[in-house]
């Protein structure tokens, strides 16, 4: 489909976030807003937690997956994408739901239970090399091989990108007007989705990111003035790895206000914070945005004083959990 945007610049505009919230409205979960003392009183703010680690297969990407495959027209039978974390199975299980056949292109290294996830919900993988290049080579392959096929990308196709931003749909429809919003960015999708979503609102809240200091592709962009790629990546946020997508770096550049990067420790900090005080359980790139949450960066932007932060998944190998935690990772 074409989308129609107010700012035409822009892969997406807000009408098309909230033509998926129409979409996805009876498939997706309306997760739980939660509050907490504590947090409130380690950032000084009053924080509302869009809690999408109780989405369908336990993050947001569910939301983007859902309204991508919802789009697409009658003709296609078979949905295509790349991916070894939570967009494969979002991907998978909205295929199983519309009855479409889903191919996930994933690295022969990627964790069993990833893989498992993906056949649970329908999916069939497709393993390949864990090398630079192949993976699209895969795609590409299947694309050739299977007619009325099309690719899904996890954050640069604009159904995606949309679909996320119904999260923060949700979030002011519960809470109402807020200062602020902080979300973890990656490839830009949720980054996206999000600050589309107030656009048209008469009082804008600030959009701030949250991003590893060893994934720092979006604030060395933010900053340059110009789209720069992740090179080498180092950081426990497995699903921040990628680099900002060329649909999202427009909107990252023009329309979020900052991006503040925080450490690894910050993150591992941030995780156990949540755990012990609201006793749930998040991943790691979820905790990306609980650490800008408590910055010291964060803390110097004025006149903030009702925040939301989009807790974006909680998929965390539970095996490696007191180890990442610990600092053992």
């Amino acid at each position: 489909a074409v989308y129609e945007c107010v700012m035409s610049e822009y892969a997406i505009s807000s009408a098309d976030v909230e033509a998926a919230h129409h979409r996805v409205v009876k498939f997706v979960h309306r997760t739980p807003v939660l509050t907490n003392t504590f947090f409130n009183q380690k950032s000084r703010k009053t924080v509302f937690f869009k809690c999408e680690n109780f989405q369908k297969v336990g993050a947001f990407k569910f939301r983007g997956a859902c309204n991508a495959v919802f789009s697409l027209p009658k003709r296609v039978k078979i949905v295509v994408c790349s991916s070894s974390g939570n967009h494969a199975a979002a991907v998978a299980l909205a295929c199983r739901i519309r009855g479409l056949e889903a191919h996930i292109v994933m690295p022969s290294n990627a964790p069993k239970a990833k893989i498992a996830a993906v056949r649970g919900y329908g999916g069939i993988p497709h393993l390949c090399p864990p090398v630079v290049g192949e993976r699209e080579k895969a795609v590409e392959k299947l694309l050739k091989e299977y007619v009325n096929s099309v690719l899904v990308d996890s954050c640069n196709d604009p159904h995606v990108m949309a679909g996320q931003g119904t999260a923060t749909l949700e979030l002011l429809d519960e809470v109402g007007q807020l200062d602020a919003i902080i979300c973890p960015i990656g490839g830009g999708g949720l980054m996206s989705g999000t600050t589309m979503a107030v656009q048209s609102l008469r009082r804008k809240p600030l959009i701030i990111c949250g991003e590893p200091k060893g994934a720092d592709d979006a604030f060395l962009s933010k900053q340059a003035g110009r789209h720069i790629l992740q090179t080498n990546p180092q950081t426990i946020a497995g699903g921040l790895l990628v680099s900002v997508g060329s649909n999202g770096w427009p909107i990252l550049r023009d329309l979020v206000h900052s991006v503040i990067t925080v450490s690894e420790e910050q993150i591992r900090s941030a995780m156990r914070h949540v755990y012990e005080r609201m006793k749930i359980v998040i991943e790691s790139s979820s905790a990306v945005a609980v650490a800008a949450l408590l910055s010291d960066e964060f803390q110097q932007i004025p006149n903030i004083h009702r925040v939301g932060v989009i807790i974006s998944g909680g998929n965390v190998d539970v095996g490696k959990l007191s180890d990442i935690m610990t600092s053992r990772l």
